[in-house]
């Protein structure tokens, strides 16, 4: 289904800075990261080691900067395997940020005996702020996981990530990278139009699945890892059924509940890690059936049934 016009910008015709400043002036402050974010992780400090990894120079964009947070088990053991889990690479995808967030605060201890845990809870929190995809110069930070990255968020994190990990071809490198995500309703009536005026394409509005699914890697799809997510999360909620060509979001299912993307070939932060076990969640906020608490918990779900699987099979 083609969506109508984005009213900034001319059909066929890419953006240039006046269009982007243009898009920039219409974001707003909606929430405040330093009340739902930073003053979670003050709380974490006598569990976890705290650690700033960066700030984002958005100074001129947004009249402030923002510090960016890992949070770190303890002790940190280089002869365990680690497990990255990576949340708000979408700001405005609100259930990947507070999932990230309770799963620390609820079950990441009982795991710290078997993992090093490094969970960056935030990537993106201008996004988070303005409920937005993009970062204030309309990049997005989930196709910039790459070098020398347009997108501050995902440099920083892939940075920090390697300073603490190591090359991943190393023992001490990332075991598995789960990264927390919502597919929304907005996908449609605004991110995906803005997407194409940005780039001058025509948009087609895919559609938006009713319900939890995952995006494994096509590299290495892991298919019991992926299998074993889905069967926990579905007792949480509801699991997507694909669309009338077998697909979900114009992709083909790999098994229920699961599609496959070369998430490094496109840039997607669960690509960047080079981890053996690699998936993103994908909630959906928007259903009648889910409610804001159910898609944390789903969230949840998806992280402690990978630690899980990893303790069976590691």
């Amino acid at each position: 289904m083609m969506s109508s016009s984005y009213p900034i910008g001319l059909p066929n015709t890419p953006w240039g800075e006046t269009e982007k400043a243009e898009w920039l002036s219409l974001q707003r402050i909606q929430r405040s990261y330093a009340d739902d974010v930073l003053s979670q992780l003050d709380k974490l400090s006598s569990d976890f080691d705290v650690e700033q990894y960066g700030s984002l120079n958005y100074q001129p964009y947004a009249g402030k900067d923002y510090p960016l947070f890992a949070v770190k088990s303890r002790p940190w053991n280089p002869n365990r395997p680690t497990v990255l889990v990576t949340g708000g690479v979408h700001g405005y995808e609100t259930s990947g940020v507070h999932g990230a967030l309770r799963f620390l605060q609820s079950k990441a201890t009982g795991y710290s005996e078997h993992f090093n845990l490094l969970v960056l809870p935030c990537l993106s929190p201008w996004g988070y702020e303005t409920i937005n995809r993009w970062t204030p110069l309309a990049v997005d930070p989930n196709r910039s996981f790459v070098e020398n990255s347009p997108a501050q968020e995902s440099a920083l994190a892939m940075a920090y990530v390697a300073s603490v990990s190591g090359p991943s071809s190393n023992k001490e490198g990332i075991l598995a990278h789960i990264d927390l995500h919502e597919t929304t309703d907005s996908d449609n009536s605004e991110f995906r139009p803005a997407k194409a005026a940005r780039d001058g394409t025509v948009n087609t509005n895919w559609n938006i699945p009713d319900g939890f699914y995952l995006v494994g890697d096509t590299v290495q799809p892991a298919a019991d890892f992926q299998r074993a997510i889905i069967e926990s999360v579905a007792a949480v909620t509801h699991i997507a059924e694909p669309d009338e060509q077998g697909c979900l979001i114009g992709e083909p299912l790999a098994q229920p509940g699961v599609i496959l993307y070369d998430t490094k070939a496109a840039g997607l932060c669960a690509g960047f890690s080079g981890a053996e076990y690699v998936t993103t969640t994908e909630v959906y906020p928007d259903s009648a059936n889910s409610t804001p608490e159910n898609c944390i918990q789903a969230q949840v779900a998806a992280v402690c049934a990978g630690l899980d699987y990893l303790l069976q099979v590691k």
